[in-house]
């Protein structure tokens, strides 16, 4: 079971939104959305079944695909996070958190349009929030998912995980020019070492 959380780029709203959907479609296949952890969910403060906050998102179905080639089979319970407590999230994320055949994923992009140096010294700020759980210091101009981030952030500690900088890099790395950059980042959270 993989659940996503992203945030609202096109629908403005307060709480978490699940799909009436019960299958997401992408060109490798049809991906089901978990019935059973929904109906947890859509009972819960803060939370509202509506298709109107994932008709056009992109936050939850551009890592689909990526999902589809590495888990041979799973079922998504998907999120569209708008305005929201750290703490309603996290508690969205606790009352589905499961085992080891629940996987967690928060779907941002880090800063927007800066310069590519400018940009790159503030997801730096980002990266060391992210990984010193400093949730606060995380806000919707340091990257677009920051309510599913900070939500996330609050459960890793609580569970002891700990947060390590995959990769931070910006398009201005990748496939575009400096002078307005979007930033992205790889994090993972793994139990502590003993």
């Amino acid at each position: 079971r993989v659940v996503l959380l992203g945030p609202a780029h096109r629908v403005a709203f307060d709480g978490c939104a699940l799909p009436r959907a019960d299958a997401f479609r992408t060109p490798l296949g049809e991906v089901a959305v978990d019935t059973e952890a929904r109906t947890v969910l859509a009972g819960m403060p803060g939370v509202v079944v509506d298709d109107r906050p994932h008709a056009h998102e992109h936050s939850l179905e551009v890592q689909l695909p990526f999902l589809q080639r590495v888990l041979p089979s799973f079922t998504l319970v998907p999120l569209v996070v708008g305005r929201c407590p750290a703490g309603t999230v996290a508690h969205l994320i606790g009352a589905v958190w499961g085992g080891a055949e629940t996987v967690v994923l928060v779907s941002s992009d880090l800063s927007h349009y800066e310069e590519y140096r400018s940009a790159a010294r503030h997801d730096a700020q980002t990266a060391a929030s992210i990984v010193e759980y400093a949730s606060g210091a995380i806000g919707p101009y340091d990257a677009c998912g920051a309510y599913p981030l900070r939500g996330l952030l609050e459960v890793a500690r609580e569970h002891a995980l700990v947060p390590a900088v995959l990769d931070v890099r910006s398009s201005g790395d990748t496939a575009g020019t400096t002078d307005r950059v979007v930033g992205y980042g790889s994090f993972a959270l793994a139990g502590a070492s003993r």
